[in-house]
């Protein structure tokens, strides 16, 4: 017998905001998870991803603080093409988020970016160069 992966969470400080960023991305979240404590989207092929907000991780781990110097985990989206890489960089940027590194062409055949959500964790985005 061995686990199976099943979920991806996140921790955030503020729901609403971090659902506003995730949605800018295609996720489809409704407006009333926003006040939750808790949101879990199920993913096409059955993985989950979560988020909990800092009261609900402390509910049942005290001691839980932020991880500092940079985030832990990364997400990566992938895009339909480089244009598209730019386009939603630019649209998360213009809408107030970080954006940690601008588009660019990587040696390893993508056009890539990272932009931080509001808790600071990476989100890559990416398509395949020609």
């Amino acid at each position: 017998m061995a686990p199976t992966f099943n979920v991806i969470g996140i921790v955030v400080a503020d729901m609403a905001r971090a659902l506003a960023f995730y949605r800018r991305l295609g996720l489809d979240l409704p407006a009333e998870a926003d006040t939750e404590p808790h949101v879990e989207l199920t993913l096409p092929g059955g993985l989950r991803l979560v988020w909990d907000t800092i009261d609900t991780i402390r509910s049942f781990d005290p001691a839980w603080t932020p991880p500092s110097g940079g985030s832990r985990v990364g997400l990566a989206f992938a895009c339909a093409s480089p244009a598209e890489v730019d386009e939603v960089f630019a649209l998360l940027v213009d809408a107030g988020y970080d954006g940690h590194l601008k588009p660019w062409d990587a040696f390893w055949g993508q056009r890539y970016a990272v932009v931080h959500d509001p808790d600071g964790n990476a989100v890559d985005l990416f398509a395949p160069l020609a």
